[in-house]
């Protein structure tokens, strides 16, 4: 049953990841290129929000990229210590999971007091666009939540000593 629901939760996830990710890049490519092409075109033609686009891209996409290297297992980490001595490996890894579960609790926790704050503050509007603000913010508590997640999950893969439940090797 627990297999099936993490299963459930990592394909879900992926789809939501690959997806949104495939989608902001292809927004920020296009307004970019369009800017580009306009400005060489044209003597006197620029899409002069475009910088704007690319920066919420790069924030969006920094974000939920973080969800992803979870469930590749590509965060940073000193691996030194656990090839030198391999008996730290596990005691290691377990507080790597930990200080992830504590980082995204932090996200959560203070990405949705931020998010609240945005969306008090009337004013609170992208510079060019006057996109309200907390519609950027909400990434990060929806971040943290799904870091946690996915971090619980490599987790109990750890535990079991396979990655059966997302399918890697």
């Amino acid at each position: 049953m627990l297999k099936k629901t993490f299963k459930a939760i990592d394909r879900s996830f992926l789809f939501v990841e690959e997806w949104s990710l495939f989608v902001a890049v292809v927004i920020a490519l296009v307004t970019a290129m369009a800017n580009v092409v306009l400005r060489k075109l044209t003597s006197d033609v620029s899409l002069y929000w475009s910088d704007e686009v690319v920066r919420k891209v790069i924030f969006f996409s920094t974000y939920i990229g973080c969800v992803a290297a979870v469930r590749s297992r590509s965060l940073i980490r000193i691996d030194a210590l656990p090839q030198l001595m391999p008996v730290l490996k596990k005691p290691l890894t377990l507080f790597s999971h930990l200080v992830v579960l504590l980082f995204s609790g932090v996200m959560v926790n203070l990405g949705w007091q931020m998010t609240m704050m945005m969306y008090q503050d009337e004013y609170a509007r992208t510079t060019t666009l006057q996109i309200p603000e907390w519609y950027f913010y909400i990434v990060l508590p929806i971040m943290g939540g799904m870091m946690f997640v996915r971090t619980l999950i490599v987790m109990v893969e750890d535990w079991r000593g396979k990655t059966e439940i997302t399918g890697e090797n």
